[in-house]
């Protein structure tokens, strides 16, 4: 099934989150996230399909918002624990 993505923007930090953690899954834990030095990050995100940012337009912001964005998505998707476990 081939279904039209639109294209994502660089202030598009939830979506390109998602496809960072949709990518690397479990790979990443948050403290390993919060390493990843930003010339990884820009690569990787460059190599996102539909990714339609160039690296000239990329800023130190845009990547802070994108790596907190992929915490939470990390976050999001690990088992929740019971509460009183």
């Amino acid at each position: 099934m081939n279904h039209f993505e639109p294209p994502i923007h660089w202030s598009d930090h939830e979506d390109i989150a998602m496809k960072l953690y949709e990518r690397f899954g479990d790979d990443f834990n948050e403290g390993k996230i919060y390493r990843v030095r930003f010339t990884d990050l820009l690569e990787w995100i460059l190599q996102i399909p539909n990714f339609a940012g160039t690296r000239e337009e990329s800023n130190e912001g845009h990547l802070e918002m994108i790596q907190s964005g992929w915490v939470y998505e990390w976050r999001d998707n690990q088992p929740q624990i019971p509460k009183g476990a």
